[in-house]
């Protein structure tokens, strides 16, 4: 019960204080991240064999990450810094912005032809995961 109220002291505080915007915008983006990252993580798991190779899992995963990457740079407006976002997002947007674009369009590519067996989605997974950490390396606040 206390952990509620404490919990609840702190929302109305922020709701005061006028941060709830950004705070909205960082929740919001570290969803589509965490969904982009499960989509990843399935797919991995068929590259690596530990899972069978199911086409509607792929589909579904590589729609997420395309879907997350189209909306994802929207989720950055001005004072909006916090959570794992590096300051060079917004000192070069733009360069951001377009590797998220990229991203969007290799995943469109992979659903216009999806993977059919377990190579395939290793080699979805190889495309993808060196859009996901070109942008990392340098947008990404290192834990």
């Amino acid at each position: 019960m206390k952990l509620k109220t404490i919990a609840a002291s702190l929302l109305i505080g922020c709701l005061c204080a006028g941060a709830v915007s950004a705070a909205g915008e960082v929740e919001k983006r570290e969803g589509l991240m965490k969904g982009i990252g499960g989509a990843m993580g399935a797919l991995g798991a068929i590259a690596k064999g530990e899972k069978p190779f199911d086409a509607e899992a792929v589909k579904t995963a590589v729609t997420t990450i395309s879907a997350n990457a189209k909306a994802f740079p929207d989720q950055f407006p001005a004072g909006s810094e916090g959570g794992a976002a590096a300051p060079a997002i917004w000192q070069n947007f733009a360069d951001f912005k377009s590797k998220s674009e990229k991203l969007g369009t290799d995943a469109d590519t992979v659903l216009a032809q999806l993977p059919t067996d377990q190579a395939g989605v290793g080699a979805t997974l190889k495309l993808l995961g060196a859009d996901c950490s070109s942008c990392h390396q340098t947008y990404r606040l290192k834990k």
